[in-house]
């Protein structure tokens, strides 16, 4: 089978396709035919920088497609049912993959496979980033970075949802039409105007109860400005780098609460893994969450895609087609 391989650290270019042995499944594990796999930047971050020892390995951390194989000691899960996967430990860009059979979500049959492969990991990072800091609800203003990109536009969407007032950044007007679609009430250009001052002028002067920042290095400073008195920022990533370290003591003068969130810490135990997954489902179902892969890419592709993501040149999620 076909699987993207890197061989040493560095820039998208490492990555490289390869022939590689067709996988078996281990005790407790499973092989899915994959027939749609999701790009996210913990894969980029994997591809730049790592320990050594690691090389060569396949990243890739979210796809769906069909049981292929059941090992010993799996109840439950048939050859031939659809699922999805989110697995913390690599392997997705290949054509077929192992998985724990506990890390498996299974596909409603009103829930396409390339879909599911496009919110698995944004859509259960949503949910705990707006249920597990603050109370998201009616009166109360979030923050959002990236509002147009694969994460910010369902943010924006389950945010409006709770009854949240929806302030997203973005760099192009093409995004900031994306964004508004999906239910932003105002747009900040952060490319053109300081986003925590108008942040400040838009809630008159308040801030914001919510800031969810998946950006990092160059918004952070801005977010604990733009955050209101007793507000919380949750930081779940570093688009645009690590960002700088931060004195605890300066966050005594308001009263603010500064967190990192990871999704892996928040599906850990397999009914929470099926409760967030629902949750994403229902809101497909019901449609109030309107999803889907704006670039679906071949496998062989991946240089390509992780271009467009570090670059900010995409639009809602990328995917890669192992079947193309």
């Amino acid at each position: 089978m076909k699987a993207i391989r890197i061989h040493q650290y560095g820039e998208a270019a490492v990555m490289q396709m390869e022939e590689v042995d067709t996988p078996t499944p281990n005790v407790g594990e499973v092989v899915i035919k994959q027939e749609a796999i999701g790009v996210n930047y913990k894969d980029t971050g994997e591809r730049s920088d790592g320990a050594e020892e690691r090389l060569p390995f396949t990243p890739g951390v979210e796809g769906a497609g069909i049981v292929n194989e059941v090992g010993d000691g799996v109840e439950g899960v048939r050859q031939g049912e659809r699922v999805a996967y989110v697995v913390n430990n690599g392997g997705g860009y290949s054509q077929q993959v192992t998985v724990p059979a506990d890390k498996l979500i299974r596909l409603p049959d009103d829930i396409p496979t390339k879909l599911a492969a496009a919110v698995a990991v944004n859509g259960m990072t949503a949910h705990y980033l707006l249920h597990e800091y603050r109370s998201v609800q009616n009166g109360v203003d979030v923050l959002i970075h990236g509002a147009a990109g694969g994460m910010g536009l369902i943010l924006v969407q389950w945010a409006k949802k709770l009854g949240a007032r929806v302030i997203g950044t973005c760099s192009t007007e093409e995004k900031e039409r994306l964004a508004r679609e999906a239910g932003a009430d105002d747009i900040i250009r952060y490319t053109e105007i300081d986003f925590a001052k108008e942040t400040r002028r838009l809630t008159g002067d308040k801030g914001v109860e919510l800031v969810i920042d998946g950006v990092g290095k160059s918004t952070l400073p801005g977010s604990l400005k733009a955050v209101a008195s007793r507000g919380h920022v949750v930081v779940y990533g570093n688009a645009s780098g690590v960002p700088d370290p931060i004195e605890p003591l300066s966050l005594i003068w308001g009263s603010y609460t500064l967190a990192g969130g990871n999704l892996f810490d928040f599906i850990e135990r397999s009914e929470e893994l099926s409760m967030r997954a629902e949750s994403v489902f229902t809101g497909i179902r019901e449609g109030w969450l309107d999803l889907k892969a704006e670039t679906v890419l071949p496998l062989s592709e991946a240089v390509q895609a992780h271009e467009m993501l570090e670059n900010r040149s995409s639009k809602g999620k990328i995917v890669l087609d192992p079947t193309a």
